[in-house]
């Protein structure tokens, strides 16, 4: 009888295991293709014409917005769908953007943005 208790612990210990081990890949594969998503040439286009939207002279001498990069540690899906994710302005860490992308009619799309109070008032924005 302690013998089958045993085989029958064994048992369940490896199926939660190997559960764990599923929904830990699971997650990895996830994370993945949301980075293929936000480096991806669509999501660049996205995030220009969003940037320049906010600074019409953004990526010129004139402009207040010179460059972009993308926070890989802020890739994130989004609970409501789509993907999280913070751009970091002029390096600045004071100055970043989090949109959220989703596809809209097929297409990736800029959804609901955050910007930083530091680049809210840069741009001359209301906050």
């Amino acid at each position: 009888m302690k013998k089958r208790w045993i085989i029958i612990l064994g048992i369940t210990v490896l199926t939660i295991l190997g559960l764990g081990v599923k929904f830990y890949m699971d997650e990895e594969k996830l994370n993945e293709e949301m980075k293929k998503v936000v480096y991806g040439d669509e999501a660049k286009e996205v995030f220009e014409k969003r940037l320049t939207n906010l600074d019409a002279k953004a990526f010129t001498k004139a402009g207040i917005i010179q460059s972009y990069e993308i926070n890989k540690e802020s890739i994130e899906r989004n609970p409501m769908g789509g993907i999280n994710v913070t751009l970091i302005i002029n390096k600045d860490l004071e100055w970043y953007i989090t949109y959220t992308l989703g596809k809209q009619n097929g297409k990736l799309d800029g959804g609901g943005a955050s910007i930083s109070k530091e680049l809210t008032k840069k741009l001359g924005l209301k906050g």
